[in-house]
């Protein structure tokens, strides 16, 4: 079977941005070019959506070290002091203090239940915010590639304004010649001034396409920002794995997959725990506490010192029918959680397969323009030196200029959809994050 490459970012050879300190605090877009993956570390560190994201996982962590309390004794303390008033007299002061202990001896295992629920939750925000990362690196890749092909297809609107420029002039000297009609003049000056246009426009498409990246990373969009192009030779065979590859390494990889599952381990942790709260629990207790009542105050007399020990036993008899409906709404809920993470697999495959499918279509399409390019080159350098001859007419060379136009574009267009439809495969599997580390590591030992 055909192999796919899954190295997402190449050539990772600069230091990243995580180390700098004011990532987050800096208003302006560090100097020089920037790479891809400086580009993302610097995006990651500023970034809002990933940044709450985090905060939620931390805050699932922390929900989830809270269940170990159950495992300890509960310990509680207490002081009062009190003012009597009877027979429109005022008493003298008393004095107390108390301090209490309870420890769950058995209950079952719904302690245990109800911790396991939650490091399951803990493990599912984890792999959320796994997921919000991967959809954000993806979106400055796209976004990131796009400003490249802006740029390129200003350059090449540029190139193509110089063609039709000569093309004006080679009319105006054969027309001043009398070697041709004013009919070749204004054809030409259509062209350039139509050429013109082609350039102000891709222009234009290249600073929306800058203020995109900017935005993204949370900069203000009429800033400016210079980033470098990637390699052009990628899907070498050395670095490729099969379909059947990436369906199994996508089990091990995609967050969403990962969350299903964390998700379907929590709800039937949480009908565990729904269902062991219908059995008895047995707690110890003891207490003692402290009082200094005067005697001749109300109810005085009694120990300054007191306590006592024991274990109690419960057991819910009757709520109104609310345990047996909440099992059933726990057991419909571990059902519902089996049928999410059945539902997200067959997306999950068809998402695999479709980036699949893309990426070698990709490839083709650029091989495709390649030729295409290369082809319209030559015929576009051919009919402006027949032109120049008078073995074509000014229609031929705008016709071979028109095609170039067109083939310029669909290379561009192509060569940075084909690092993008690579970028979707590595998402599908769920491992961009994992390259783009991988590659820092990589790339620092190189250093």
């Amino acid at each position: 079977m055909k192999k796919l490459p899954l190295l997402l970012v190449c050539c990772l050879n600069l230091p990243a941005f995580a180390g700098v300190d004011d990532c987050m605090t800096r208003t302006t877009v560090p100097d020089g070019k920037l790479s891809l993956p400086e580009i993302i570390d610097l995006g990651l560190c500023r970034n809002p959506q990933t940044s709450a994201s985090y905060l939620a996982y931390e805050s699932a962590r922390f929900s989830k070290n809270a269940g170990y309390a159950k495992y300890l004794p509960s310990v509680s303390v207490g002081a009062n002091a009190s003012l009597p008033y009877r027979n429109e007299e005022w008493g003298d002061w008393s004095y107390g203090a108390s301090l209490s202990a309870s420890y769950l001896i058995f209950d079952f295992g719904k302690r245990l239940s109800d911790l396991n629920q939650s490091a399951a939750s803990w493990r599912a925000a984890g792999f959320d915010y796994d997921e919000s990362v991967q959809n954000y690196i993806f979106s400055i890749i796209g976004s990131y590639y796009a400003l490249l092909n802006a740029d390129a297809d200003v350059k090449s609107a540029e190139m193509l304004r110089t063609v039709a420029q000569t093309a004006r002039d080679t009319a105006k000297k054969k027309f001043n010649a009398g070697a041709v009609a004013k009919a070749d003049v204004l054809k030409a000056d259509t062209t350039l001034a139509s050429r013109d246009l082609d350039l102000e426009r891709a222009k234009n498409n290249r600073e929306i396409a800058k203020g995109t990246l900017l935005s993204k990373l949370s900069f203000p969009a009429d800033q400016n920002i210079e980033i470098a192009d990637m390699p052009s030779e990628i899907g070498t065979p050395q670095e490729t794995k099969s379909l059947e590859d990436l369906f199994a390494q996508a089990q091990k990889t995609r967050p969403d997959l990962l969350r299903a599952t964390a998700n379907k381990d929590a709800a039937w942790h949480r009908r565990n725990s729904t269902f062991l709260s219908n059995l008895p629990s047995i707690s110890a207790s003891g207490s003692v506490s402290w009082n200094d009542t005067p005697s001749e105050t109300f109810n005085a007399g009694q120990d300054k010192i007191s306590g006592s020990i024991g274990i109690r036993a419960s057991m819910p008899l009757f709520a109104g029918f609310a345990n047996m409906y909440n099992l059933r709404a726990a057991q419909a809920n571990y059902e519902r959680a089996k049928e999410q993470e059945r539902n997200i697999q067959d997306s999950a495959s068809l998402d695999i397969f479709s980036a699949y499918q893309n990426y070698k279509t990709a490839q083709t399409v650029l091989k495709q323009t390649e030729t295409l390019l290369k082809s319209a080159t030559e015929s576009e350098k051919v009919t402006a030196g027949m032109y120049k001859v008078g073995r074509a007419t000014m229609l031929d060379w705008q016709t071979a200029q028109s095609e170039l136009v067109t083939a310029e574009k669909q290379n561009n267009a192509a060569k940075y959809d084909l690092f993008t439809k690579r970028a979707a495969v590595a998402l599908a599997v769920g491992e961009i994050k994992a390259e783009l580390e991988q590659e820092r590591a990589n790339a620092q030992e190189n250093n």
